[in-house]
């Protein structure tokens, strides 16, 4: 089990990344949660598998068709086990 925390940047907002982030996660198995940022980002926190989440950091790189991703942080913390779905905040 390994834990990562994404701050995604570039027009990540206003074309479906979270909706699209989520419906990724859930097929992956991946649980934790994604929001937007006000600075523009996406923020999220991500908690399975390695492979599973080596997949999902993999389409974050990409994101939807009309997504234009630059950069992504990746923090890896210790995993938790807190969470038991995969959701959006808000």
């Amino acid at each position: 089990m390994k834990r990562y925390h994404l701050f995604i940047s570039g027009k990540v907002q206003g074309v479906w990344y979270r909706q699209s982030m989520l419906q990724e996660a859930i097929k992956l198995g991946v649980n934790g949660w994604v929001r937007n940022l006000s600075d523009g980002r996406v923020e999220a926190v991500i908690e399975g598998d390695e492979k599973a989440l080596e997949k999902l950091i993999s389409w974050c790189h990409v994101g939807p068709p009309k997504a234009v991703v630059s950069k992504i942080d990746i923090i890896e913390e210790p995993a938790a086990s807190e969470f038991f779905s995969f959701k959006i905040l808000y």
